[in-house]
């Protein structure tokens, strides 16, 4: 399970973000995943679990955004989204066309928590 150890490396992101910024925890992580990533959300939802624990992230929440894929084709110049299993373009039926979204894995967003000073 690979979603393992991008989990880990993504705890190592969210580490360095709160030492930058100051913060005590990260409350919530938001990552889009590509259908043709590679990457299953629910085995990352799982691992996510796992890596969390005893870091900085032990009680965030992981909100994973699943993007279908997305063609740009180089012969009429339209853009379509695509079932993942037939990436020609939807408008002239074309082969030649390019991946430009559902392959990708983003750290979209991030909230974090910091220690506000009391008032008495």
């Amino acid at each position: 399970m690979h979603e393992l150890s991008l989990c880990q490396n993504l705890i190592d992101q969210l580490t360095d973000l709160t030492n930058t910024h100051h913060a005590v925890a990260v409350a919530r992580v938001e990552v889009q995943v590509g259908v043709l990533s590679g990457v299953e959300a629910q085995l990352l939802q799982s691992a996510f679990t796992l890596a969390r624990a005893g870091t900085v992230a032990d009680a965030a929440e992981l909100i994973t955004e699943v993007t279908t894929p997305r063609v740009s084709c180089r012969w009429c110049g339209a853009e379509s989204d695509t079932p993942p299993n037939n990436l020609c373009c939807l408008a002239c039926d074309s082969f030649d066309t390019q991946l430009i979204r559902g392959h990708e894995l983003i750290l979209a967003r991030v909230e974090l928590v910091k220690n506000e000073p009391l008032t008495l």
